[in-house]
């Protein structure tokens, strides 16, 4: 049996939405999938990033000259994600500046993993453990 493709999608917001997307990419290594610019220099009305294990992220700048929803206010959300590498991903992370939350440590329900910040606050989590 094989893994339906990804139809759950966290949304982020950003201020700085292309600052962001590098940010993701560099630190944590998602790929960037598509990217569709707004009207203003620098807006990002919808871009999705692909995370190489499955699945991905959505995001958007905080102000949107088009589209038909608000977005939603930047450093408010948190998104965990499955990883078999989080040893050398915390090390990726905080070497382009994420900032450290919960430190990479085993847990006692099995996973391995830690939380950082990106720059506009958003948490990110990641860990080896693949849900029940």
């Amino acid at each position: 049996m094989s893994t339906p493709p990804p139809t759950c999608w966290p949304t982020l917001s950003y201020v700085d939405a292309p600052k962001a997307i590098r940010f993701l990419v560099e630190a944590f290594g998602f790929e960037e999938h598509l990217v569709v610019p707004g009207e203003a220099a620098g807006e990002v009305v919808h871009c999705e990033l692909v995370w190489p294990e499955g699945g991905g992220v959505m995001l958007g700048s905080t102000a949107r000259s088009v589209g038909e929803v608000e977005a939603t206010t930047a450093g408010q959300g948190s998104v965990y994600v499955v990883t078999d590498r989080p040893d050398e991903l915390h090390a990726k992370a905080l070497a382009n500046g994420a900032t450290e939350i919960r430190g990479l440590r085993d847990e006692d329900y099995g996973s391995r993993g830690f939380t950082v910040a990106d720059p506009e606050g958003n948490r990110w989590s990641f860990g080896t453990y693949r849900g029940a």
